[in-house]
């Protein structure tokens, strides 16, 4: 076992003795089986818009088998998924948002035992066209009402947001005029950070709410510091490790993690990408300019993604503040077309979904196990923090393992 597997079991996994009792008495003696039906880490990828249509009843035929299958692959692996509001697509005309095919889709991913998360409720890019001709003091207002409605509309479907998105570039992004690009150049990233956080949080106090950005330089370091200092209600810090120009690696993961570690808020890798095929050239700066028509899958670079999957979840489940992970997106051809899923375009598993299916529902999971009672009714065994199943005979009981250490649970049957 190398370091990085010994640090994710100390860090994921707790050694736990269970107490089986029959009214109020130990069961001694009895085989038992105890299987793994959840992981408390989230693992999850982003929306499909074949999912969307499959949950609000829109597809027939081949379209439905073909977003049954890419299903099946997704909740085989994942437990959390992301779903879009980007300004300019949920409302594109004001005052019609599209609210209730989303609200659909989250109770549908909800229904299988999957969190959800909406990104984003801010951004410069894809937002309304429709604030263009507003003032800036009506942009805001606009924007605030944005927040009030949607978090407040979604609230116990879906309870996590990604509340900004890339403020570091968001004041000083000139591209094109954009409506949020304005507000944030004249309240400054702290003010607005401050006013739409305050926001959500009055939407819904339960909601757990991220500030998220691809920016990993201490531009990013400083501006979340400062939002800390004023007191703002981050709970989560997200960032984007998009990796089309070649992975990481261990050494600068570690580093990035290391760098917003002491502020010791937990951390979601909130967009992973690695490329199967080649790649994206060094010299590129936004990588949105990297624009192509065919970027296809190779063998080679296949068994690259696998390799380097393995190594980059791996080191992320290996750093006690990461509690999520998030794969952006699960099929090929999504965002700028590039080979950056799991699955290839006709849904089929990569090497990549198979490595990480191995990790997931192998290397990090109880599948069912026997064991025998002793004469105080008790058993022992270590395993991944989430959700388990006890069975004695015909009758069944859950139990969650909550916390690192050891634990002890006691089940009356």
């Amino acid at each position: 076992m190398n370091n990085l597997d010994q640090d994710i079991r100390q860090q994921r996994a707790t050694q736990t003795t269970v107490t089986v009792t029959h009214n109020g008495s130990p069961l001694a003696g009895q085989e038992i089986v105890v299987q793994q039906l959840k992981h408390r880490f989230l693992f999850g990828s982003n929306w499909g818009e074949s999912t969307i249509a499959l949950a609000n009843g829109e597809l027939s035929g081949a379209e439905k088998e073909l977003a049954e299958r890419r299903n099946e692959c997704f909740l085989q692996i994942f437990n959390q998924a992301t779903l879009p509001f980007y300004w300019g697509r949920f409302e594109p005309q004001r005052g019609q948002p599209d609210t209730q095919r989303i609200l659909n889709t989250a109770r549908w991913y909800r229904d299988q035992q999957c969190a959800t998360k909406g990104h984003p409720l801010c951004w410069h890019t894809l937002t309304a066209d429709w604030l263009l001709p507003l003032s800036n003091r009506q942009i805001l207002q606009a924007q605030i009402a944005r927040i009030q409605r949607d978090v407040a509309d979604f609230a116990g479907a879906i309870d996590m947001w990604d509340v900004v998105n890339e403020a570091v570039i968001m004041p000083i992004f000139d591209r094109y005029d954009n409506g949020i690009t304005r507000i944030c150049r004249e309240l400054g990233r702290i003010e607005l950070i401050r006013t739409l956080f305050e926001t959500a949080r009055t939407a819904n106090p339960q909601a757990t709410l991220l500030l998220n950005d691809f920016d990993v330089s201490p531009a990013y370091d400083i501006l979340v510091e400062g939002c800390l200092e004023a007191g703002i209600p981050i709970d989560v810090i997200g960032i984007q490790s998009h990796m089309h120009q070649g992975y990481w690696g261990v050494e600068k993961t570690q580093f990035v993690l290391d760098q917003f570690a002491r502020f010791k808020k937990p951390i979601h890798f909130t967009e992973n990408t690695l490329v199967s095929g080649h790649l994206m050239p060094p010299e590129i700066v936004d990588l949105n300019d990297y624009q192509v028509s065919d970027w296809p899958s190779t063998p080679e670079g296949e068994e690259r993604q696998a390799r380097e999957v393995v190594l980059h979840y791996k080191t992320l489940m290996a750093h006690p503040l990461v509690e999520a992970i998030t794969w952006w997106d699960i099929t090929d051809g999504g965002w700028l077309h590039a080979p950056a899923g799991l699955l290839r375009q006709d849904h089929s598993p990569k090497p990549a979904y198979d490595e990480l299916l191995k990790l997931i529902k192998g290397e990090w999971w109880l599948a069912p196990t026997k064991m025998t009672t002793d004469a105080h009714g008790q058993f022992s065994f270590t395993g991944f923090l989430g959700e388990y199943e006890l069975s004695l005979e015909q009758q069944k009981t859950t139990f969650a393992l909550t916390q690192k250490g050891e634990s002890f649970v006691s089940i009356n049957i």
